[in-house]
């Protein structure tokens, strides 16, 4: 009977704490949020958080601001993040470098995916595209391709492990056995400049990166990792149309909360990135730059970015990738 008792009272205190850990706090927000951005300003995940902020602030009701750590592909700032306290009021915007890292960093990527953070949200999404700079002689893959041969060219990416370089090192080291000399920078900006200015005549990012330049004829957009072509670049193929089914890659932009976050605050603030992304101008705001919104709830999240782990570990090894 004394047994029954105690067990029937241990339930009921793990029952209530784990409801307490779910809610949060009535007052939540009541002060700034930080969002921590893994890479430099002027990339896709910078600029997919910052489109909304402000409006996330006003929904919340306090300042949401954004602080970039850039550095190691990516790690440095979802290393910082592992720290904070699952409070709420600091969280990390990352791409898909996340699930791309834990396996070509190993241990040094300096975090664990399953363990260390807790999938919000995907504010957006978008395919990876090959371009090089206008005054490189090729109009086409396939005129790439010779190009390369001649021993000219090297490629640009947001870093190692991203996504942009595994597709570029899939079709260029796998598909072609070229071996095109990899630059890595530190995010998308500095890398869509780079080709830009000529510093590397091939880049490989993802699409919002030279969309802009693209448009101002300074770069040629030669293939795009889309299932099909996007409505805002339609005269640039996909790869499956030029010859490579497999290529169907895609850069992120995603919310994390450090683990342990309370599930209460991870719904409030998944809820109030999916209000925004379903209103008509953001979606529009995001499509001019190449950018498809996403949303979703924290459960589908989170079996999107498990799937994303084991599909881009297969990438690693397949490649042969290392950290550069």
């Amino acid at each position: 009977m004394f047994f029954s008792l105690k067990l029937t009272a241990t339930l009921l205190l793990v029952a209530v704490t784990a409801a307490a850990h779910a809610q949060a706090p009535k007052d939540y927000p009541s002060k700034p949020i930080k969002m921590v951005v893994s890479f430099p300003p002027g990339g896709p995940t910078d600029s997919s958080i910052r489109m909304i902020t402000e409006k996330l602030g006003e929904i919340l009701k306090q300042p949401v601001f954004v602080e970039n750590k850039a550095g190691a592909g990516g790690n440095l700032g979802a290393q910082s993040v592992t720290t904070a306290a699952p409070d709420g009021y600091t969280f990390l915007v990352t791409s898909s470098a996340y699930a791309v890292n834990p396996s070509l960093y190993g241990a040094k990527a300096g975090y664990n995916p399953d363990k260390d953070f807790t999938p919000v949200v995907v504010v957006s999404t978008q395919p990876n595209v090959i371009s090089v700079n206008e005054k490189v002689p090729a109009n086409s893959l396939a005129e790439l391709k010779v190009y390369a041969a001649n021993g000219k060219a090297s490629f640009a990416s947001p870093g190692s492990g991203t996504t942009p370089h595994l597709t570029c090192e899939n079709i260029f080291r796998v598909f072609w056995k070229s071996d095109i000399v990899h630059i890595p920078y530190k995010g998308a900006g500095p890398a869509s400049l780079a080709v830009v200015s000529g510093e590397t005549p091939v880049g490989c990012t993802a699409a919002y990166g030279v969309y802009q330049f693209y448009k101002q004829g300074k770069v040629k957009i030669l293939g795009i990792s889309s299932e099909k072509r996007l409505a805002s670049l339609p005269e640039v193929p996909t790869f499956a149309e030029l010859g490579y089914p497999d290529i169907n890659d895609y850069t992120w932009s995603t919310i994390f909360a450090p683990a342990g976050t309370p599930a209460g605050i991870i719904e409030k603030m998944n809820s109030a990135v999916n209000q925004i992304l379903d209103m008509p101008e953001f979606k529009a705001k995001f499509d001019k730059g190449g950018l498809q919104t996403v949303g979703g709830t924290p459960a589908e999240t989170a079996t999107y970015i498990t799937s994303e782990i084991a599909r881009w570990a297969k990438v690693v090894k397949s490649t042969g990738a290392k950290v550069e």
